[in-house]
């Protein structure tokens, strides 16, 4: 089964962020998306420690071990960009500043509840930090991931087996298979990568997906 690489889908979750948002790159695979935002778009890149005007990874040699993102990366500094309070950071979060939100999940469920902060191992993080307060203040939240488990199981499922985030939060699912949409009507499939066939899909998932208009591909 054909499946996107980690690179892939970080452009194909980049396409989507139109000019002038705001938004926040959540720990993990959702900060690779600030190397393949669109060049002619002009974007602005939060990091909940307190910066605004994220720019991409910087080159090798070039890091600055003062200018990390919250996953403690180095990243660069866009012109204009600026330093702030983690507390006005919180501030911007909790209201309702960010348009797009990216996060990384253990599970999405078909009414788009989030679980990405714990797994019940021993070595868990002990608290869901930032992440409810993204889930909650942004205009729109974004999840990517794998499809499956390392194990093969589906990380889209009717409910949320690990403790939630937050609930009905998740507007769209990128994952290395699919883009789907959280809708009224249930998680509808906007595109499949090329190759996979919708039923192909829906065996590999554990929620009832919508079929999308016609055969599409990411």
């Amino acid at each position: 089964m054909k499946r996107l690489t980690r690179e892939q889908l970080a452009t194909r979750v980049a396409r989507d962020i139109p000019e002038g948002a705001y938004v926040n790159l959540g720990i993990g695979m959702p900060t690779l998306v600030a190397n393949y935002l669109p060049r002619d778009r002009e974007i602005f890149l939060h990091s909940e420690n307190g910066i605004l005007g994220m720019g991409p990874a910087p080159a090798p040699g070039e890091e600055d071990p003062d200018l990390i993102n919250a996953g403690k990366q180095p990243v660069t500094l866009l012109p204009g960009g600026s330093f702030f309070h983690h507390a006005d950071s919180f501030a911007m979060m909790r209201g309702g500043h960010l348009d797009i939100c990216v996060l990384g999940a253990f599970e999405v469920s078909a009414s788009g509840d989030l679980a990405n902060w714990h797994t019940g191992a021993a070595d868990a993080i002990p608290a869901v930090g930032g992440a409810m307060d993204l889930a909650i203040g942004a205009k729109q939240v974004f999840v990517m991931m794998e499809h499956l488990t390392r194990t093969g199981e589906s990380k889209i499922v009717e409910r949320c087996r690990y403790p939630l985030t937050a609930v009905a939060c998740v507007d769209r699912i990128y994952t290395d298979l699919a883009v789907i949409d959280v809708t009224p009507v249930g998680l509808r499939v906007r595109e499949m990568v090329d190759g996979l066939s919708f039923a192909e899909l829906q065996r590999v998932t554990r929620a009832a997906l919508v079929p999308p208009p016609q055969d599409m591909c990411a």
